[in-house]
């Protein structure tokens, strides 16, 4: 993965020091991967100064199996143990979600914090909440002292900051809400015509949790029929069973199935979409709609996790609770309908992502938690300040 510098910025040598980003570097990391992806593209090589750190990956999954995931923790623990012996390495920023993530990236910290390596904890996880009261209660108490080791936890919003606090017992000092950030957009928007196919988008993992049956549904509902679009479903999981879904259901002439995409795959379909439409079930704050955002696209959602703490509906989103298919049926219609509702949304998306969901802001919140728990902050940190004055 190549990091590339940001425009304006100036090229130097590598600092000396360095802060690993630990988190599955594949695919599958889904989110959770792409915002520590962020973070490494948003670090650009410019005239550093002596107390910042280049940020580096650490793998802690690997793209295969169980058995292999084992070997890739093994190998990232090992890289610990070299960046503390070398002096080098000024602390781990830990990127974890639930099940079996909670465990890896447990593992990890308490290997840093053994050696005296500082951690903060990056708590990406929508389901946490649901999946820690079912583990048993030595597993309980052995996650809370996981929790307490790190000297900070960034959590995504105040619902992850009240489970962090209430449940697991981190002292609210020591909790830190920081939004994430996505990049500006690298494609340029479609030019909108008024006869034109409206193009719907979903990206994500094809899931129930995802609402993918309950969208498949939607398209059902009375209402459509004069309506000319298409839905693109760009994302992994059970493609081909959504696919036998869509035919049962006699709506495929409608969809498309794009499969797994890549950065650059989304950001051409993002370009094309006059909607996201994400009716998921359980989220955190989902990359996709601040990336929607970002590109003028309306946003039609499930108002869950962090969703409705940081978007207005009518003004900045529509929302739709998750399983009322009829409900969604008619917001889509109504935004498919309404030209200057579409253009609204879209407007004021923009200007949300401009004030909250740039990068850059997004790399500088990280680097002043750094700054403080590690004592350097990345060198990417330059790239933002030279460039604030683009999304302020």
């Amino acid at each position: 993965m190549r990091s590339e510098a940001l425009p304006g910025t100036v090229i130097s040598p590598l600092p000396d020091r360095y802060i690993f980003i630990a988190c599955p570097w594949t695919a599958k990391g889904g989110g959770m991967f792409k915002v520590a992806d962020y973070l490494l593209q948003a670090q650009a090589k410019v005239a550093v100064p002596k107390n910042a750190a280049q940020l580096r990956a650490l793998d802690t999954r690997g793209g295969g199996g169980a058995v292999y995931s084992l070997w890739v923790l093994a190998t990232a623990l090992m890289q610990l143990v070299r960046g503390r012996l070398s002096g080098r390495l000024a602390g781990v920023h830990v990127n974890m979600a639930e099940r079996l993530s909670l465990f890896r990236k447990s593992a990890v910290i308490v290997a840093a914090r053994l050696m005296g390596i500082p951690v903060v904890l990056h708590l990406h996880a929508a389901q946490l909440h649901h999946f820690y009261p079912r583990l048993p209660k030595p597993l309980q108490a052995l996650t809370r002292w996981v929790f307490s080791l790190p000297e900070s936890c960034v959590v995504l919003g105040k619902t992850a900051e009240r489970f962090v606090v209430e449940e697991l017992r981190v002292p609210q000092s020591r909790v830190e809400i920081v939004i994430n950030g996505v990049p500006a957009p690298t494609v340029p928007r479609r030019k909108p015509v008024n006869d034109a196919v409206r193009r719907l988008l979903f990206v994500g993992n094809l899931s129930e949790r995802k609402g993918v049956s309950d969208l498949l549904h939607t398209l059902t509902r009375p209402g459509f029929e004069d309506l000319e679009f298409e839905l693109v479903f760009a994302g992994g999981g059970d493609v081909q069973g959504y696919q036998a879904k869509a035919r049962e259901l006699g709506v495929e002439k409608l969809v498309r199935f794009a499969g797994w995409s890549e950065q650059a795959e989304v950001a051409q379909l993002m370009a094309q979409a006059d909607i996201l439409v994400l009716p998921s079930y359980d989220e955190g704050l989902p990359l996709v709609i601040l990336e929607a955002l970002a590109n003028g696209v309306a946003v039609v959602c499930s108002p869950v996790g962090e969703i409705p703490s940081v978007l207005r509906h009518g003004v900045t989103a529509c929302f739709v609770h998750a399983g009322d298919v009829n409900g969604l049926a008619a917001t889509l219609q109504q935004v498919l309908r309404q030209p200057e509702l579409m253009r609204t949304l879209e407007r004021n998306g923009q200007e949300l992502y401009a004030q909250s969901f740039s990068l850059p802001r997004f790399f500088s919140s990280i680097a002043r938690i750094h700054k403080r728990c590690f004592g350097v902050s990345g060198q990417g940190a330059v790239a933002a300040a030279v460039n604030k004055d683009d999304t302020s």
